[in-house]
């Protein structure tokens, strides 16, 4: 203890001695340590860190995965489950203390406080089972939680109010506890608010406001509930284990109940038993541990944190070799010191910890101000990914986790880049020490500083080939060929209160608002959807007649949307063959549809012609439904896997509706024609419209809402956030990592110069010019940056085809992105070289052949 205590106060003294090399080693390993910490600290907060609730180790989620948010067929791995079926799954766990069944995905609902409130709000609503919050441990901060008593269907309706949105939303106002709220227009009384930190069983950027109890769908949603759906799954599941049970054959069994009930009680239409029946043992149920909750996030972001922890793990091998190069060229210029220290008795192991020491203390100082680094980086990323979001329960303050992280990365890579210079150290021989260095390059620690060089050289040149390459994809994503017109239009996401409205009823309605908002200054014309592009994506599966039943697989369904008379005109998708829809498409007339080249691709032979021909959904009964009037290009309304060709997609009109007897037919249909979408044609701000277009809907209907309002290309950046963030964060460290590269070679030619003075002094006495001195010195160091460039080229197409799944027309060997690397290192290095080279060829022969 008494040696490291020595050992710490030397090496603080010669830092003190040394303040430009302490610095410069302490930035360059905080810029390392930093960005490394910040992407741990987001892995840790959305892979690791358990939910704010007690004993989340005994929290398991019944099914897996982040499917969202109705599904109506087999899943393969379950996810997604409908009541009954979660009521069958309850019944055959008696392992779990309790089983709680919640919405998945973001859903929203109007709010007004009832006396308080004139105009409604969007709220993030989620429907739970009663014992939601007992079974994930959680108390109220104001009032009381939900219980089973309040989950039946004769229950008073009530519900538990975020923290946050009582916080944000109402002031914090105690009298709101026990107020009447009109939620989709239907009063409910508030009992508690949820505890602050409190997000829900899910990790998502704008968590729920509002819980509700389950059986309150039914009320809320009338006809189309989905509660009272037998095979439309929308609830994910969360049991607490019992003390002393295991998840020891649950899976399995639950596994069994699932397939009976698929096969016998879902009540599946008939023309789907067959292929139901042959897709049986692909259906599973897994139990996973959820004390981190439902793992949407770890789904989503995961592969694109893990690329950044790759691209800063490289930026921090960078910064080492950078740092013991700098300890390097440090330790030849105290070797005198040295050689004095082992000649009066000093042993190899004492120089070795000594260097050790300093190594260490330096990456801890980096850690320190890394921390800083980290938060500030952390910010940023969280800022690219969700700058749409309101609210994103991850906090980038360290944590104990991510501070013992930091601690450990110091001393890993104190001791990585230390080691070398430590063991230089040791290999002085005092009597040559003792002459006197600047009488040639007979350096014995050379050879490591050029190979830690190219070390640098070679990542770096990686690093930058794979940031172009994800900032070409990126580029190519953002502007490829959408099969819409962006400019100008503007998309309005609304939400309406009920779902009890007659269809008639909603029709007039929409004519009112349609009139209403083409009537507003500056809107050149208006249009309603079901959706706009790039927000949601409903499917069904395709019936044509006079062809074979549809088959329960992926190439058999279409995307499809319910649009006005004029929107396909006004988004600007171009029609190829028949016609558009026009206002007598309305509900006197036969259904149409119009379907997209995907469509037509897929459901019919070459020698086919889909105009006039018929099709219909799920049922093969209902194949003469939609009669096909027009044919239109592509267009990619999805509002993810847009790196893909369009899906196939059909079209068809706000005004008609199709009078089904098939009772889950009349509830799609119902459901569809509440709209959520408009489209505006127009070149007015969103900050000026939306009150505009708020006051519109206000005199259609007080309780409806504005969700969102951007133009296209807002909607179109909004898709991309993730790739942007992980292209420009990656960007980001590839100038730093040429700028440590470009640092570390400034050093070693800069030595090198040093260390050959006499040598050129020489030289330009024996009649060498300037020039000749000059490509000398840059020769030297482009060999190392061309070294570096050779093992650096291969290994970036490798890396290029590790993230091949991110990249969208862009080849893992781009020879763009390589090319670009190759030229960022070499503008660099030349940069990092001239200045040296220059103070070479200025030496003075006579003052160089004094030097010692």
């Amino acid at each position: 203890m008494r040696d490291l205590l020595a050992n710490i106060r030397y090496a603080l003294r010669q830092f003190r001695m040394a303040p430009i090399f302490t610095a410069a080693a302490i930035l360059t390993l905080a810029l390392g340590i930093g960005g490394t910490t910040a992407i741990f600290t987001l892995i840790h907060a959305v892979m690791l860190r358990s939910l704010p609730v007690s004993d989340p180790s005994r929290l398991y989620r019944v099914g897996e995965g982040d499917d969202c948010c109705v599904e109506g067929g087999p899943q393969d791995k379950w996810g997604m489950f409908p009541y009954s079926l979660f009521l069958r799954l309850k019944a055959q766990a008696p392992e779990f203390e309790e089983l709680a069944a919640f919405q998945a995905g973001a859903w929203r609902a109007t709010a007004r406080r009832e006396g308080v409130e004139s105009a409604a709000r969007p709220l993030r609503s989620e429907y739970v089972t009663g014992n939601y919050f007992s079974t994930l441990g959680v108390g109220a901060f104001a009032g009381r939680v939900l219980t089973p008593n309040d989950d039946t269907p004769s229950s008073p309706p009530v519900a538990v109010l975020s923290h946050r949105a009582w916080q944000t939303a109402y002031g914090g106002d105690p009298s709101v506890l026990g107020s009447t709220f009109a939620v989709q227009g239907h009063p409910f009384t508030i009992i508690g608010i949820a505890p602050p930190g409190f997000f829900g069983e899910t990790l998502d950027s704008d968590p729920p406001d509002i819980w509700i109890p389950l059986q309150q769908e039914a009320v809320i949603s009338g006809d189309t509930a989905l509660l009272h759906q037998q095979f439309a799954a929308w609830l994910r599941v969360i049991g607490r284990l019992r003390p002393g049970a295991t998840t020891a054959g649950i899976a399995p069994r639950l596994t069994g109940v699932l397939r009976q009930w698929m096969q016998y009680e879902a009540g599946y239409p008939p023309n789907w038993t067959s292929d139901i029946v042959n897709l049986l043992p692909k259906q599973v149920i897994n139990i996973v541990p959820a004390g981190a909750g439902v793992a949407v996030m770890k789904e989503q972001y995961g592969r694109s944190l893990q690329i950044l922890l790759a691209v800063c793990g490289i930026v921090l091998l960078i910064a080492c070799a950078n740092v013991a190069n700098l300890l390097l060229a440090r330790a030849v210029n105290r070797r005198s010191q040295t050689a004095v220290r082992l000649a009066v008795g000093a042993t190899p192991r004492e120089i070795v910890a000594q260097a050790l020491t300093e190594s260490i203390l330096l990456a801890i100082a980096g850690a320190i101000a890394g921390l800083v680094v980290a938060v500030g980086a952390a910010r940023l990323l969280l800022a690219l990914a969700f700058h749409s979001a309101h609210f994103l329960p991850i906090s980038t303050a360290p944590s104990l986790v991510v501070l013992a992280f930091a601690f450990a990365l110091a001393l890993i890579t104190g001791i990585i880049f230390g080691a070398a210079p430590a063991w230089f150290a040791t290999r002085t021989d005092p009597a040559d020490a003792l002459r006197g260095t600047g009488r040639g390059n007979t350096d014995h620690s050379s050879f490591t500083r050029k190979a830690l060089l190219v070390v640098q050289a070679t990542l770096s040149v990686v690093l930058v080939a794979g940031a172009t390459m994800l900032g070409r994809s990126l580029n190519k994503l953002e502007h490829q060929d959408f099969g819409f017109q962006v400019p100008n239009r503007v998309e309005v996401e609304v939400l309406q209160p009920s779902s009890d409205i007659p269809i008639a009823s909603l029709l007039a309605r929409y004519r009112q608002l349609e009139d209403t908002l083409n009537h507003l200054p500056g809107i050149q014309s208006a249009n309603l959807a079901m959706y706009n592009p790039l927000t949601d994506n409903w499917g069904e599966l395709i019936m044509v007649a006079g062809h074979p039943p549809g088959q329960m697989n992926n190439e058999s369904g279409a995307s499809w949307d319910r649009v006005g008379a004029n929107y396909l005109q006004d988004l600007g998708v171009p029609v190829i063959r028949g016609r558009y829809f026009t206002p007598a498409d309305n509900e006197t007339t036969a259904p149409v549809a119009v379907v997209n080249q995907a469509f037509v691709k897929r459901f019919f032979k070459n020698n086919e012609d889909p105009i006039d021909h018929h099709f219909g959904l799920d049922v093969p009964e209902l194949a003469g439904t939609f009669r096909i009037v027009g044919i239109v290009g592509d267009a990619k309304f999805a509002g993810f896997e847009l790196e893909k060709p369009a899906r196939p997609m059909f079209y068809v009109p706000i005004m008609q509706s199709v009078k089904y007897e098939n009772d889950m037919m009349k509830k799609l249909e119902i459901r569809s024609h509440h709209l959520e979408g408009i489209l505006l044609i127009t070149k007015t701000p969103t900050g000026t419209l939306e009150p505009l277009v708020t006051h519109a809907l206000a005199d259609v209907d007080p309780d409806m809402t504005i969700i969102s309002i951007r133009t296209m290309q807002e909607q179109i950046d909004l898709s991309f956030d993730q790739a942007r963030a992980v292209a420009s964060l990656a960007g980001l460290f590839g100038v730093i990592a040429l700028i440590l590269a470009a640092i570390g070679l400034y050093g070693v030619t800069a030595y090198s110069v040093a260390q050959r003075t006499n040598e050129i002094g020489i030289r330009m006495v024996l009649g060498a010019d300037r020039m000749k001195v000059i490509r000398m010195v840059l020769g030297g160091a482009f060999k190392r940056v061309l070294v570096g460039l050779a093992l650096g080229l291969p290994l970036a197409v490798g890396a290029g085809r590790l993230i091949s799944a991110q990249l969208y027309g862009v080849p893992s060997w781009d020879p763009l992105a390589l090319t670009i690397a190759a030229i960022a290192l070499a503008i660099c290095s030349f940069c990092a070289a001239v200045i040296p080279a220059n103070r070479a060829a200025s030496i003075q022969p006579m003052n160089a052949l004094r030097t010692e």
